[in-house]
């Protein structure tokens, strides 16, 4: 037995003289893939949720799916043609009826789709996902150090303190007085809507009136930034209205208009029915371009009345003409 004993001993730490020679990333590797092939034989040997289904995951998916638009867009076409025949909707024939269990039988399945993979994850217990780790963590090399990188830029301070600290009235001060600039509130506050008000309020401290009858509040001025206003104090609410069914082209357009003048909207309204009922309107684009006119102003209105009957004598044209496109840019 002691003889047996010795050369059984022997033979292990020739083993492990063998295993010491060798690299340690060898043995490290041929032991993560004994583990992986392992994990890999018992999460084939778990039951899941969607092994229940008759055919692959991905194909039941595709034909539940199929169903469900190709049922949707069937009943769609028949309601429509019964709107138009003025047919009851609860009249239904044997393909509509089909269709409608069809429809219900996709949109359940595909309700409970979404939660397979919770419900695989409750009969597991989550040893997936620990296997996983574990085997990320064997086999993955030691991760180096990382060094967190802060910010270096400098705050807006007022008074000692950061910017938006500060009371709304010291800091309408500061953009009074040029410590502060009016355009960098949204981005130093961090606040648009804060941002409008102080603006607003320093407003009214350099011109010494009120903008009480300007509204304030209620609006959304973080999705005005960097769009379409600047240096926002505020807003002005206007109605809007809709004139149509405009036929132009053959196509029909359904035309807002934003406005405050009385019957305006009634009577382009009026002139839209009118259009549509004798036929609709044609339109033809002859050119597409900007013109732009010179502007002159004079201290006194008897300095316009010359220019304008001097405008007026085809004599002077010419040399109108040349004067004015010699400021052209």
């Amino acid at each position: 037995m002691d003889g047996i004993v010795l050369r059984k001993t022997r033979k292990f730490s020739g083993e492990m003289d063998c295993c010491s020679n060798k690299k340690m990333e060898d043995c490290i590797e041929s032991c993560g893939s004994g583990k992986s092939g392992a994990g890999k034989k018992m999460k084939n040997s778990r039951t899941l949720a969607s092994d229940a289904l008759p055919l692959p995951v991905g194909l039941t998916n595709k034909v539940f799916f199929i169903l469900f638009f190709t049922a949707s867009y069937f009943l769609m076409r028949r309601w429509r043609e019964k709107i138009r025949t003025s047919t009851p909707l609860h009249v239904l024939s044997l393909g509509e009826l089909v269709a409608i269990v069809a429809q219900l039988a996709s949109f359940i399945y595909l309700l409970g789709f979404f939660g397979i993979d919770y419900v695989q994850n409750f009969i597991t217990g989550g040893n997936d996902d620990d296997d996983v780790r574990e085997e990320e963590k064997f086999m993955s090399p030691v991760p180096k150090e990382e060094v967190a990188v802060k910010s270096s830029a400098p705050q807006v301070q007022l008074k000692g303190i950061s910017l938006g600290d500060n009371e709304d009235d010291d800091i309408a001060a500061a953009v009074c007085n040029g410590t502060v600039a009016s355009y960098s509130l949204e981005s130093t506050l961090g606040d648009c809507a804060r941002s409008a008000r102080v603006r607003r309020r320093a407003l009214e401290m350099m011109t010494g009136r009120s903008l009480d009858g300007l509204p304030l509040e209620g609006f959304d001025y973080g999705s005005i930034l960097g769009q379409c206003c600047e240096l926002p104090v505020g807003y002005v609410q206007i109605p809007v209205g809709v004139a149509g069914p405009l036929l132009l082209d053959e196509l029909e357009y359904m035309v807002p208009m934003s406005t405050t003048e009385g019957c305006l909207v009634a009577s382009t309204n009026r002139g839209c029915k009118a259009i549509h009922m004798s036929g609709g309107a044609t339109s033809v684009l002859l050119r597409d371009g900007m013109t732009r006119a010179p502007v002159v102003r004079f201290a006194t209105a008897k300095r316009a009345a010359d220019l304008k009957y001097y405008i007026e004598d085809p004599n002077n044209s010419e040399n109108l003409s040349l004067i004015f496109n010699r400021w052209e840019q």
